[in-house]
């Protein structure tokens, strides 16, 4: 391990700038092209940017998180010390990300990955109005919501958290579709899918009741109609403390009140 090649990335903040100086005085790093594992100092935010550069370069290896932003749930702590031998021990944690093929209403398409979830809101003050399909059968010919999403288990306890949908446990094979804020059918709160589905929405009415598709942290406005199928062609690896596991704070995520 202490022969692995490794690559540090930082976010802009002051804290993760700082720590990027202090690991640099003390290991050698590579470029990340060069690299067999990745170091990421910076939030969950920044761990999705990181493994969204990865999908787009088609340059995919793992990377070791460490925390300094907020809830820094895809992340370690922070350590200056032991580094090399805290990645002999770490966990790998496999995510498979979705891919959300995207037509606009000026009919221009749009296709991009997302790690956490693909995500449905209304742009206006009005209610969007949306069909939803499931394998090329239509299950609810008018969603009226605030929005709608499919959450990866990785996602599960993001913003499908907070709009009440399930916990997924990683490698469950699953997905969650979740309403936000539905409004009619008013006792729908979503459904637990095999993650091989296919869902498609329809935008009804896009012109009055415009609509925006938003993959983790890439928003395409104005669509009308999204696809979400699970990509298994670009698996991810995070690589994790082995007492504290993805899989371990998902499960502990249900016990929190």
């Amino acid at each position: 391990m202490s022969d692995i090649r490794l690559a540090l990335l930082a976010s802009p903040t002051e804290m993760a700038r700082d720590a990027e100086r202090r690991l640099r005085a003390t290991y050698d790093f590579v470029a990340p092209q060069d690299a067999e594992i990745v170091i990421a100092l910076g939030g969950d935010g920044f761990m999705l940017q990181t493994l969204h550069q990865m999908l787009e370069t088609n340059q995919i290896v793992p990377v070791f998180g460490m925390n300094l932003g907020t809830v820094g749930f895809l992340m370690n702590e922070w350590h200056l010390e032991g580094l090399v031998e805290r990645l002999a021990k770490a966990k790998p944690v496999k995510v498979t990300p979705l891919r959300m093929r995207v037509t606009t209403v000026s009919g221009e398409q749009h296709t991009l990955p997302a790690i956490n979830e693909v995500s449905l809101l209304r742009e206006t003050r009005q209610t969007a109005k949306l069909e939803v399909q499931v394998d090329g059968r239509t299950v609810i010919p008018e969603l009226v919501c605030d929005g709608v999403l499919v959450a990866t288990p990785a996602g599960s306890t993001a913003y499908n958290l907070s709009a009440h949908g399930p916990i997924l446990p990683l490698g469950a094979g699953l997905v969650a579709l979740t309403p936000i804020s539905p409004f009619r059918p008013r006792r729908w709160r979503g459904a637990i899918l095999p993650e091989k589905t296919r869902i498609k929405f329809s935008v009804l009415e896009s012109v009055k009741r415009p609509v925006s598709a938003v993959a983790d942290q890439r928003e395409i406005r104005d669509v009308r109609e999204v696809e979400v199928a699970n990509d298994p062609s670009t698996p991810l690896s995070l690589l994790f403390d082995p007492e504290h596991t993805l899989d371990d704070r998902i499960a502990a995520e249900q016990f929190i009140t």
